[in-house]
């Protein structure tokens, strides 16, 4: 009776340690990510367009470039061309010259609040150092109930988070990885299906409940869905890889490294250098950007959004499939011995 709870432990203790051990590493990887990413935004090379040929902006941009680098002039062929490049989210701002011998700059508050206050901060005192005069316009402004543009972020990061979740609880209860092609059909449409009912609840949560958005919900739906699926095939398929233990690779890529990396928070350009181009390909940056240009921005910025949560989505699919293929045969072949 007294050796009972002795083997108990001795069985339950290493078990334990080896969870708690990955549960601190991921906390310290957690607070070492986000205050170190987040705790001082340094801006650097924040995209300003410029037309080529106005020589009045360009020469207020090259003053301001001299004195610091916190913003970064783009030239285009032609003032058109620099304001598709506005509306397409390739820059924040566009400085060009008005009629009236003074200059406009003419931002996008929508795509990062904080870097068309930076630009504006910037180039007002500039102007005036150069007796130049200075409007500025605010071609795409964030919603009245989003002033700080975060309802973007925030979206996706419900949207992540549950198509995760659903995976992880899925391969609680069922097991992380299927045992049957016929098995993992199932779980694929279970999260599927999943995903689509967030998709809905989210873009109804954002429009008619808080009434955030009244517009495009219809496409903002349609991203959640993406969203939630491709951040539940990629859960899915490290899980199914690595069993429970790669629910802490999915929290690493997609929370720790994926919140901060975003660019939802701080506009990338204000991120240290190791995180600035994260948005790009990490599940949460690209739902993050394109809610943002689903609600905001011109279509056309949609695209590589769209794709990188399709490549997310299509290469987990595939990863779960060829785990299904590989680990669950060989668990069920041991499973009928």
């Amino acid at each position: 009776m007294d050796e009972e709870p002795e083997i108990r432990v001795r069985d339950w203790l290493p078990r334990a340690a080896g969870l708690l051990l990955g549960t601190l590493v991921l906390a310290t990887a957690f607070i070492a990510a986000y205050v170190g990413a987040l705790h001082q935004p340094t801006p650097r090379d924040v995209p300003v367009g410029v037309a080529a040929g106005d020589q009045r902006a360009q020469a207020v941009l090259a003053a301001v470039r001299d004195r610091t680098n916190k913003i970064k002039a783009i030239e285009y062929d032609d003032p058109g061309a620099a304001d598709d490049g506005l509306t397409s989210r390739e820059v924040y701002a566009v400085l060009g010259s008005a009629p009236d011998g003074g200059l406009v700059l003419t931002t996008a508050t929508a795509s990062a609040p904080a870097a068309s206050e930076l630009i504006v901060q910037v180039l007002t005192p500039a102007a005036q150092q150069a007796q130049v005069p200075l409007r500025v316009t605010d071609q795409v402004p964030v919603a009245d109930a989003d002033p700080r543009g975060l309802v973007p972020f925030y979206l996706a990061i419900g949207f992540v988070l549950g198509g995760y979740l659903a995976s992880t609880a899925l391969g609680l209860a069922l097991g992380t990885t299927p045992r049957s092609l016929r098995r993992a059909g199932l779980r694929i449409g279970a999260l599927a299906a999943h995903s689509v009912a967030l998709g809905i609840i989210g873009a109804v949560i954002v429009g008619p409940v808080l009434d955030v958005w009244h517009h495009d919900l219809p496409a903002l739906a349609a991203t959640g869905m993406l969203a939630a699926f491709a951040a539940a095939m990629v859960a899915a398929a490290i899980q199914g890889w690595l069993g429970v233990l790669g629910t802490g690779l999915v929290i690493l890529l997609l929370v720790v490294l994926g919140n901060p990396g975003s660019g939802g928070i701080y506009a990338p350009e204000f991120l240290p250098t190791w995180l600035r181009g994260m948005h790009r390909w990490n599940v949460p940056g690209l739902s993050t950007d394109l809610i943002k240009s689903a609600v905001y921005f011109d279509r056309r910025s949609v695209g590589w959004p769209v794709a990188g949560l399709a490549l997310w989505a299509v290469l987990g699919l595939a990863a779960l499939i060829a785990a299904t293929l590989v680990r669950g045969r060989r668990a069920a072949v041991r499973a009928a011995k």
